[in-house]
């Protein structure tokens, strides 16, 4: 976790007004350039949202939802990614061949980013606390966004480490000693911690754009929390809620589900400075081999021929007689970008929660109608009876795949919902039971023996 660097103790005015001075683009705020006292940064709505503004750079910034984080990570760690760059000390190339240890840098890596995500999170939840000025709306509603954010994150370790520590407080004399919270019980804190934060947030958008947590990405949150927890009841309502807003529309043109201005858009995160996507260049190459990433043999081929998916959202690059599939979900990779943000949650996904849910409360009939959605759009063949409950969640599950390929870790955490990880023994040689879960970083267990024990396996 590495809570305790000493590059943390300090006043929230300095992480936020110093680290991020460069995010001003991203709000319709200014973000000082000078350093304030953290009781005069929530006496004042612009300052409070230029804290806010911080924070979300640093999400769109740092793991798990940066394009190197999740996406990227969690694609070649199942088999959604090939990894290509040199495997000689590169442990990320390790996390690709299902040999990490727990002196893994890009899993370290992942770690303290993801700490410092919910450490400036922490900074403006506790500075709205306390202040006396802001006004009531505004103090929930920046609270709000702050807590959803660092929900999110929390999430999104609880999935990948396990049981892990759930910071609330910004006081290191706390933080550097704080033990684990069990996995089961890290998601009923998530689920209470969710609740508050759609009860202070509103349904409306302070931006056309949707760069901003709003109830809504609050109700997605939750329901993916209650799946995990297999409260199916409770999960269909939320999602049921989404489905149904008229603030969101199914969008049927399949070039455009990665345009910005998308009414399926749920919550995105825009780029600096009129910057393209870095999912755009990350998963780029042209005419050569990839250095990087590209899409791994298994994905390409479980495309049927006549999925417009993979016609639209894939490239072939040849290069010495060999070819290989690369994302091509977003295209614009040109400075001044203004057609493309990095999408975190779109209306997709509720729609394939939603027909998951109905499929394991077994009805069926159901749970097509949101399955077929996607399908239809990407000129399949509707799905529909007779079909066994099996072969629904299989199609379920490939059609996540299709969907959200090289997109913030879904098949991961898709596999995972549904205890299918296992899965990939055979197509994966060295994968193990225990991957389940990653290490907690070792130079994290070294700094505080709370975090013992370690995860089994490493």
């Amino acid at each position: 976790m590495n809570i305790i660097k000493s590059t943390y103790i300090i006043l929230v005015s300095f992480l936020i007004m110093n680290m991020f001075v460069s995010c001003e683009k991203m709000l319709e705020v200014d973000v000082p350039t000078h350093e304030l006292p953290s009781d005069i940064i929530f006496e004042d709505v612009q300052t409070a949202n230029s804290a806010l503004a911080g924070l979300y750079a640093k999400m769109r910034d740092n793991a798990p939802l940066a394009a190197n984080g999740s996406g990227a990570l969690l694609g070649i760690y199942t088999d959604d990614l090939d990894y290509y760059a040199n495997p000689v000390s590169n442990a990320t190339f390790d996390l690709f061949n299902n040999t990490q240890i727990d002196t893994n840098t890009t899993v370290s890596s992942f770690w303290s980013e993801s700490y410092e995500v919910i450490y400036i999170a922490n900074s403006i939840i506790s500075g709205c606390d306390s202040s006396l000025a802001l006004p009531t709306s505004e103090k929930n509603r920046i609270k709000g966004e702050a807590l959803l954010a660092r929900s999110l994150i929390l999430l999104y370790l609880q999935q990948i480490f396990g049981d892990i520590p759930y910071p609330i407080s910004t006081d290191y004399t706390i933080n550097q000693v704080l033990g684990k919270t069990a996995s089961d019980q890290v998601l009923i804190q998530l689920a209470n911690d969710v609740n508050l934060s759609i009860s202070l947030l509103p349904n409306e958008y302070r931006s056309a754009e949707r760069i901003f947590l709003n109830k809504k990405a609050g109700e997605l949150i939750l329901a993916k929390i209650y799946m995990i927890q297999q409260r199916y009841t409770e999960a269909e309502i939320l999602l049921k809620g989404i489905v149904s807003d008229p603030r969101y529309v199914f969008e049927q043109d399949l070039t455009k589900v990665f345009t910005k201005t998308g009414k399926h858009i749920i919550w995105q995160l825009k780029p600096q400075n009129g910057a393209a996507t870095k999912e755009s260049t990350l998963y780029y190459f042209g005419n050569v081999a990839p250095s990087l990433y590209a899409l791994s043999g298994a994905l390409a081929q479980s495309f049927v021929a006549s999925d417009l998916r993979k016609t639209n959202w894939t490239a072939s690059s040849t290069f010495n007689g060999n070819t290989w599939l690369r994302s091509s979900k977003y295209k614009n990779r040109l400075p001044g970008n203004d057609t493309e943000y990095s999408i975190v949650f779109r209306l997709e996904e509720a729609y394939l929660l939603l027909s998951e849910c109905y499929l394991q409360q077994n009805r069926l009939n159901e749970a097509l109608p949101y399955v077929n959605a996607t399908r239809q759009r990407a000129s399949l063949v509707p799905l529909g009876q007779p079909i066994s409950k099996e072969n629904l969640l299989n199609e379920i599950i490939l059609e996540n795949r299709h969907e959200f390929f090289a997109e913030m870790g879904h098949r991961f955490l898709d596999l995972k919902r549904i205890n299918r990880l296992n899965s990939l023994i055979p197509i994966k040689p060295n994968w193990k039971s225990y991957h389940l879960l990653w290490p907690i970083p070792q130079k994290e267990v070294l700094m505080n023996a709370n975090l013992k024990p370690q995860n089994s396996g490493y």
